[in-house]
């Protein structure tokens, strides 16, 4: 119900894919764009991604064409307790246990997991993503962008490079994105661009820690559109973006990293020729999916560092895998010993996917690695346990 007594309408899944290797686990996504189709797409990459982790999760995903966009707290608190009230039925700690995703950030968890709370009458770890008083994990909210860092440095690495200097785009201005710049900055990169679906800024001084901060509060806080960012910096250009144009232009500047961090197929054939040809290196997906498959052909075909991103972006799932091990033992580990786990299995995860390219004769492709390696894993695992 809305806030003008108005009984709304939306509809609702959870794809629960494969438990071949552990619990389905995956985000909750709550957006116009949300149905069947999509979810069953992130849901099965879902499962090769969880499977590189190293930690024992199975894959799922679920969500909404619910728009939290606009909407009031209460309407939002109203419509994570109709969702979970069906929900609850098909989650458990060692079942189904989802996490945040796009329009699902700590006040939605907290809501979600407050109504399964009253259903069940138990406080468990069945949702990952809570905030840090009753049961949450550092570095969750920072743990997509880190990794996404973590995996790319990881990329240069193999050829004797780092991140130092390098100039970097980012789309996104979300959680993901948000960290990735952080992260980029901490080690001293130089990342020049952020976005939403309005458009896009570019700074050729580049994003430092009291740039990012305001867009942090502008985004976190103030909810509003990053426009404001070139209004407050005048260093920074804002340019609108149509989607139904042939390319997007946040993607045709001179830089020698690219970070796609917003959503799904935002680099298409023409995007990915531009980042060619002005000089990229190296390509790390932050998002599910970002570059549509013309793309990610370019990439390869001209030598690119590519990460894709159920390697690249595994970071976020990974923390939850750790949330869920402090809930089972009713602990609560340091920020440090987080970070490091987290950059240990981003380093796990490198090497797996460097690995399994090379044995099956295609060395140096990323792609090929992550989808051999995850897969081959979750096939092990069913054949291990016969047919049931």
């Amino acid at each position: 119900m809305d806030d003008q007594g108005q009984i709304q309408v939306n509809r609702g899944f959870r794809i629960e894919m494969s438990s071949a290797i552990g619990p389905y686990k995956g985000g909750l996504r709550f957006h116009p764009s949300v149905n069947l189709g999509i979810l069953k797409f992130l849901a099965f990459e879902q499962v090769f991604k969880n499977a590189l982790t190293t930690l024992p999760m199975g894959g799922g995903k679920g969500g909404s064409d619910f728009n939290p966009k606009g909407k009031s707290d209460m309407e939002v608190m109203r419509f994570c307790q109709s969702f979970m009230a069906e929900l609850f039925r098909h989650i458990g700690p060692d079942t189904d246990v989802p996490a945040g995703d796009i329009g699902v950030g700590a006040r939605e968890i907290g809501y979600l997991f407050g109504m399964y709370k009253k259903l069940r009458n138990e406080f468990t770890g069945v949702l990952t993503g809570k905030s840090l008083n009753w049961g949450g994990s550092l570095i969750r909210p920072e743990a997509t962008g880190y990794g996404s860092v973590y995996f790319a440095a990881e990329m240069l690495a193999t050829k004797g490079q780092t991140l130092e200097g390098k100039t970097c785009l980012v789309s996104g201005s979300g959680n993901v994105a948000q960290h990735t710049l952080e992260k980029l900055i901490e080690l001293g990169a130089k990342p020049v661009t952020c976005s939403d679906s309005s458009g896009y800024i570019f700074d050729p001084e580049g994003i430092d820690r009291d740039k990012l901060a305001f867009l942090m509060t502008l985004k976190n806080v103030r909810r509003g559109r990053v426009k404001e960012f070139a209004e407050k910096f005048p260093t920074a250009a804002y340019t609108p973006v149509d989607p139904a144009e042939e390319f997007n232009p946040l993607w045709n500047h001179k830089a020698d990293c690219a970070f796609p961090s917003a959503t799904q197929n935002e680099i298409n054939a023409v995007d990915a020729k531009h980042l060619v040809d002005n000089g990229i290196i190296m390509v790390c997906e932050g998002a599910n999916m970002p570059t549509v498959p013309a793309g990610i052909d370019i990439f390869i075909e001209h030598r690119l560092l590519y990460g894709p991103g159920k390697a690249a972006n595994a970071g976020g799932v990974s923390v939850s895998g750790l949330e869920m091990t402090q809930n089972s033992m009713r602990l609560a580990w340091t920020r440090e010993e987080v970070d490091n786990r987290l950059r240990m299995i981003m380093k796990s995860i490198h090497h797996t996917c460097l690995a399994a390219a090379e044995q099956y004769g295609t060395p140096g492709n990323y792609m090929n690695g992550a989808n051999i390696a995850g897969f081959v894993k979750v096939v092990d695992a069913m054949l291990d346990q016969g047919v049931v």
